[in-house]
């Protein structure tokens, strides 16, 4: 099993948290994760699938059987399963607090990110945490011995990644995305059309890393404008899209106001796009852009919660592919280049001259780190993603 770099932030939550909630993808490692922390919890651990009928039959009457776990950890798999769950959670962990027990006592797994933080959020506030799982990045495959170029093509999918070659990775992946339009979609979005979300999912990808313009595929798609921002949505509340707004702030310049957006894992990007080997992807139109939503997932993965990912661009084409802000200032500035000599364009020292950005790297395929001209350097993707880290 590779590491998970996730396991220990979920320890050191659960031990400052009564409740913990771990949101990801389906197949992105959640459970064997939880089952992982379970395993050699002090005090023991529960383990409950509730997509298993049996299981659910446990929490008929869940007040009687979640008391008589005290002191154990108790883990709730696929929890959207079992929303009236959320109330006797509050008043198990109120009544723990006045016998001043204040930690460690659930972890919640699920897979809709904003159904879920609606409904933990309206009857655990104060009492949860949450932690976002993505699939693997470049640190924990660099850290399996697992190449950059494999990671990028198959994805951070573990059953993807891992697979035996890459027919099968492709293979998974397909039926990946099969079971999400033919199950996932009906279950969290019971009125949307699960076909219409799959021939979306495939245009994002032909159009990855693009300014999004709804209009065109909504016509495309014989919908209206704000349908496919629903559309979209589901597929950024599922983590499988990410849309990244551009920065907004007001220099007296006009700036582009639509958002990119990216299909998150890179493997799926591929399997929507039917590229099977590193010499498919290499040879498609999509291979370089494909490559920056790669480095920026990797990236905004590194940089955390406290700094917020833009991109940035004018209507006259001064542009910086990630700009990273912290504390309302933009500090850094991220030119991503899939060539072995990059080179940053003019339109990136003026879009870093405009936000007064000194920290500018171009991200490039090679280990090097050398200077460039307009005062950015050169840094590999593991190296830059490292930096940010610390």
């Amino acid at each position: 099993m590779i590491s998970r770099q996730f396991e220990s932030t979920v320890r050191q939550k659960l031990l400052q948290n009564p409740a913990v909630v771990l949101l990801g993808p389906r197949q992105v490692g959640k459970t064997t994760l939880a089952r992982a922390l379970a395993k050699d919890w002090p005090g023991g651990a529960v383990y409950l699938d509730l997509e298993r009928p049996a299981d659910r039959l446990r929490l008929d009457d869940a007040d009687s059987y979640l008391r008589a776990q005290q002191g154990k950890l108790v883990v709730l798999d696929e929890i959207h399963r079992a929303p009236g769950v959320f109330e006797i959670l509050r008043g198990i962990i109120d009544d723990n607090r006045q016998a001043g027990i204040r930690s460690g006592q659930f972890l919640l797994l699920g897979s809709a990110a904003l159904d879920l933080m609606r409904q933990s959020s309206e009857t655990l506030a104060g009492r949860v945490a949450y932690i976002d799982m993505a699939p693997l990045n470049t640190g924990e495959a660099a850290a399996a011995g697992i190449d950059d170029n494999n990671l990028w093509l198959r994805g951070g999918f573990p059953d993807s990644l891992l697979a035996a070659n890459d027919t099968q990775s492709l293979d998974w992946r397909r039926d990946f995305i099969r079971s999400y339009l033919e199950r996932d979609v009906p279950m969290f979005a019971p009125r949307l059309p699960a076909e219409t979300i799959g021939r979306l999912w495939t245009m994002l990808a032909h159009n990855q890393g693009c300014v999004l313009n709804q209009a065109r595929i909504a016509s495309a798609l014989g919908v209206a404008n704000p349908t496919i921002d629903r559309y979209i949505g589901l597929l950024v509340d599922l983590q499988l899209v990410r849309r990244l707004r551009p920065w907004g702030g007001n220099l007296g310049k006009r700036l582009v106001k639509s958002p990119k957006v990216y299909v998150r894992d890179s493997g799926i990007l591929h399997g929507l796009l039917e590229l099977e080997t590193l010499n498919d992807l290499l040879g498609h139109p999509v291979c370089g852009l494909s490559y920056e939503g790669h480095c920026i997932d990797n990236l905004i993965q590194a940089a955390g919660n406290r700094r917020v990912p833009f991109f940035y661009r004018t209507q006259v084409g001064a542009e910086i592919d990630l700009v990273l802000e912290q504390g309302g200032k933009p500090e850094i500035a991220i030119e991503i280049k899939r060539a072995m000599a990059p080179s940053p364009e003019r339109g990136f020292a003026v879009a870093c001259d405009d936000l007064q950005i000194e920290q500018r790297y171009v991200v490039y395929p090679g280990t090097e780190r050398f200077p460039l001209r307009h005062g950015a350097q050169a840094i590999g993707l593991g190296d830059l993603v490292a930096l940010l880290s610390q």
